[in-house]
């Protein structure tokens, strides 16, 4: 890598210099805490490719981070971003990610297209917040065995420095082994400002022993003078120690313990072996140009990483395929001449060209004007139901490769690209594309599930209009959104993974759709139901000229187990009510007990028994008997004490064990009642615990704030129990 030449040229679109063969494509993603400069580094890096005529901007004056208007008023990246660079004769796609917990779902999205991951820390933040948002997306790509580097930003403002962060880094992604986590190179700070920050000038390369120094403008490199070697050694050392721990050759170790010269190129052979198989994970400093300077410190070296050390996509494993009936298939392997395999990893809106679809090519070759079958069954959710299937066969539109706000046509995208499709108007995010003569189905990558309502309704009878069809659209672009039509409030409620994530979606309904919604309190489901036996009489007697309305009942009413539901028995006896009106007396009760009876929450769990009545030779009928049988329900309500149930939650929190205390104290004061704790590895523990739902509205926002974002929670139906009176009572006024 340090040793390699770097009089490289590149540029951002067209055709990829490599001549499109998966072998010279590297996919990466950049992942990492809000804050950390993944954007910026990015930009630093296409800047040093040769994709950016000056800092930051392409040829039309776009910046790669000008995704839309919503990420300047957030000040945050929002979404997933393609950026294609070209770098010593590869394509590297590179895969900018949000880094606020908000939008892990776009992150995931990124990793289902990457290869390998590159992790951006900045050293001018608190290590216990690198901690708090990296550490799960590193198990994530662990589990998977993605290749992992880590970069580190911020050095010239740093609260860390930069050994400090290495060492937390080994302490928090290395597990057993921290040495699978090392620099390969040291930073070269600057003289000291006055604000005591030292500017970083360059970078030792610690197996060439060659300083890179950048402090000129351009990047010339020279042997370190005496005073320096002496921090490097020990630095060196360890990191070829590390190397020769991971190499495949048995007898390396044993050469570099009894003396012998290990050659800088087998090092750097096996280092990119290691880096590859996802086993050893360096750790490298960046910064972006200065004013006037063509690199950034440290682009260079990481773009010789990525395409030395990262996997090309026939070496990385690719997801399972199977029919659309589930018949496992035998895995994928990359060809560019095999059958097609895609898959939508995002959807997006252009005002100018309409919906574009981000696609990864894992076999096979995509063109313009094929004819595909599209199948998707939705991504998997830890907690709900799977979208249901659909499918189509369509033609492919215009493919394009994304750069800032630009789009360059491609003639093809081959397995293991990336590109944008035009207009797959019914594809949805996690959707498989394949050849019409064989329709396949890709195995989903999972979501998180939403767990923050926004109850919302149109502004005026103009949104009413538009609102259902944008609502469908927003929610078909991010697959973290879910939208429910709750059948017992009848509120249109919109799920979010947090507030950020609330705010990115009324401002996309309002900016991309056009559609002003007005936000209302959530209201959870509550039932209603007879604390104890009652009796109601019903009679509705009216008499205007012609056939009247003429009925009358009397009932019973007593309260069941929960989760019975309405039963409703007949004891008439002597035909006091005639067998016709027998069912139009029930289906009145029933009607009624749909509205409520107290505060307009569905009746529950009560035994109706109609035990007598009259009727009248002309003026009986059902639909008098209907509103005889519903007048009897609410005399027998006004008599008895009415029940107000809320819905318990079975929730699952997991965290650091340093938390579970105060996790247990507040869902305590949630009136939760924890039900156990297990241990969950790697000092966490899930606790689990019954919470009513009126108490867990915001718990998302609040978890976060509690456990400083380490926390994280599941939550399902469980049942519903009585309300306590005090509450129940204030719900009745506010709502009698």
């Amino acid at each position: 890598m340090g040793d390699k030449a770097h009089a490289r040229t590149g540029a951002a679109g067209g055709t990829p210099a490599a001549g499109h063969h998966p072998r010279a494509l590297r996919n990466v993603a950049l992942v990492g805490h809000s804050g950390s400069g993944k954007t910026t580094l990015v930009e630093a890096l296409a800047q040093t490719a040769g994709a950016l005529g000056r800092a930051g901007r392409v040829e039309d004056g776009t910046t790669v981070s000008d995704h839309e208007e919503i990420e300047h008023r957030q000040n945050r990246s929002v979404q997933l971003s393609l950026v294609p660079v070209d770098w010593d004769g590869h394509r590297i796609n590179l895969l900018d990610t949000p880094g606020y917990a908000d939008f892990v779902g776009e992150v995931r999205a990124g990793l289902r297209a990457a290869d390998a991951a590159l992790f951006v820390v900045s050293a001018a933040q608190e290590a216990e917040a690198v901690a708090a948002t990296t550490r799960a997306l590193w198990e994530e790509c662990a589990a998977v065995a993605m290749p992992r580097a880590l970069v580190v930003t911020h050095l010239d403002t740093a609260r860390t420095p930069f050994d400090a962060m290495t060492r937390i880094c080994g302490e928090l992604f290395g597990g057993d082994d921290p040495d699978a986590v090392l620099p390969l190179y040291l930073p070269v700070l600057g003289p000291e400002a006055a604000d005591g920050h030292a500017p970083l000038t360059g970078l030792t390369g610690l197996l060439t022993q060659r300083i890179f120094d950048y402090s000129g403008g351009a990047r010339t490199e020279h042997p370190p003078s005496g005073d320096e070697q002496a921090p490097l050694a020990e630095a060196r050392a360890r990191l070829i120690e590390g190397i020769i721990a991971e190499s495949e050759d048995e007898t390396l170790m044993d050469r570099y313990l009894g003396g012998g010269t290990i050659d800088t190129g087998t090092l750097i052979t096996d280092l990119e072996r290691a880096v590859a198989r996802g086993t050893f994970h360096p750790v490298l400093a960046a910064a972006p140009a200065a004013e006037g300077a063509r690199q950034g410190i440290g682009t260079v070296e990481l773009l010789d990483l990525i395409t030395g050390g990262f996997p090309t996509p026939l070496e990385h494993p690719l997801p399972a395929v199977t029919t659309p009936d589930g018949s496992p298939l035998p895995a994928l392997d990359g060809d560019p001449e095999g059958p097609l395999v895609a898959e939508v990893v995002k959807t997006s809106s252009d005002p100018y060209v309409g919906r574009l679809s981000l696609v990864r090519v894992f076999s096979g070759t995509l063109r313009p004007d094929d004819t595909v079958h599209i199948y998707g069954h939705g991504l998997a959710s830890p907690t709900h139901e799977d979208i249901p299937c659909h499918q189509e066969r369509t033609r492919v539109g215009a493919l394009t490769s994304p750069f800032g706000k630009q789009q360059r046509p491609l003639d093809a995208c081959v397995a293991g690209d990336l590109a944008c499709v035009a207009r797959l108007e019914t594809a949805e995010t996690g959707d498989t594309l394949s050849g019409t003569g064989h329709p396949l189905l890709l195995e989903p990558w999972t979501t998180p599930d939403p767990l923050l309502p926004l109850a919302v309704r149109a502004h005026s009878k103009a949104d009413e209009d538009k609102l259902s069809h944008s609502l469908a659209r927003l929610v078909a672009e991010d697959p973290a959104m879910r939208l429910e039509q709750n059948p017992d409030t009848g509120q249109l409620v919109l799920w979010c993974l947090g507030e950020a994530h609330l705010d990115v979606a009324l401002d996309r309904l309002r900016d991309h759709y056009g559609v002003q919604v007005d936000t209302v309190p959530h209201r959870v489901a509550l039932r209603e139901t007879f604390a104890g036996p009652a009796t109601g009489r019903g009679r509705h007697v009216k008499q205007s000229g012609g056939h009247g309305q003429y009925a009358v009942c009397e009932i019973d009413v007593e309260p069941l187990p929960a989760g019975s539901g309405i039963a409703f028995e007949d004891r008439v006896v002597g035909g006091a009510v005639p067998r016709a009106f027998i069912a139009s007396v029930e289906k009145g009760v029933r009607a009624q007990a749909a509205r409520g009876v107290a505060a307009g929450h569905p009746l529950v769990d009560i035994r109706v028994v109609l035990r007598d009545g009259k009727a009248h030779s002309v003026d009986s009928s059902d639909a008098a008997f209907q509103t005889a049988g519903a007048l009897a329900l609410r005399e027998a309500a006004a008599e008895a004490h009415v029940q107000l149930l809320e819905p318990v939650a079975e929730v699952g929190v997991l965290v650091p064990d340093d938390y579970v205390g105060p996790v247990m104290s507040d869902l305590s004061g949630r009136r939760g009642r924890v039900t156990g704790t297990e241990q969950s590895g790697s000092g966490r523990t899930l606790v689990r615990a019954d919470v009513p739902e009126l108490e867990i509205g915001r718990y998302a926002v609040d978890l976060r704030a509690l456990t400083h974002g380490t926390g994280r929670f599941d939550r399902s139906y469980a049942r519903h129990e009585p309300m306590p009176p005090r509450l129940a009572d204030r719900v009745l006024a506010q709502q009698g």
